[in-house]
């Protein structure tokens, strides 16, 4: 049985397990500090009894007045404990803790291509809010998808009304 908790320090040292695989994005040092930092309790990691890290997740909340809402900067799973159904229980944590900031809703971004993550973010209640054009920077043919799911607080669920066209990387913040 895993248990969610808190990402610590010491956990820089046993996650390369995920870090080495190429569906998961690997950051400095200095990123992952910045939001042990400013987001502590939106930084998790699902532990095996044994103590190896499973997967993690890294998470903030941002945004002012109904754009206020939880944000998944990174979901990964190593490859050994896949299907597991890890992912899930993060994303679930992480919406939890947004329900408690007060958030109205949680977003991602997802590359198009990853229909396995965009199935599994459908089954969870994500729907695909709008298309970012040439999002990632190593791949510009690749777009991405702004995934999101509205919780409580946006009882009329305005945060999840789909744009109708696709927007630029600079537009996201607007």
């Amino acid at each position: 049985m895993s248990v969610i908790r808190n990402f610590t320090c010491d956990d820089l040292f046993k996650f390369n397990n995920m870090n080495l695989d190429p569906l998961t994005e690997t950051y400095a040092l200095s990123f992952y500090m910045q939001y042990m930092a400013h987001w502590p309790e939106c930084f998790q990691v699902a532990e095996s009894p044994g103590g190896e890290i499973m997967g993690y997740i890294i998470g903030k909340a941002e945004g002012h007045g109904e754009n206020w809402h939880g944000h998944v900067t990174a979901l990964t799973v190593a490859p050994d404990y896949r299907r597991l159904g890890l992912a899930a229980r993060l994303m679930k944590s992480l919406e939890q803790i947004s329900e408690k900031k007060q958030a109205y809703f949680v977003d991602l971004f997802v590359r198009v291509s990853n229909k396995v993550a965009i199935k599994m973010y459908h089954e969870l209640g994500y729907i695909i809010y709008r298309t970012i054009l040439e999002y990632y920077s190593g791949d510009p043919d690749e777009n991405a998808y702004d995934m999101r799911k509205a919780l409580s607080r946006d009882s009329k669920k305005k945060s999840v009304i789909p744009l109708a066209h696709p927007v630029r990387p600079e537009e996201v913040d607007q």
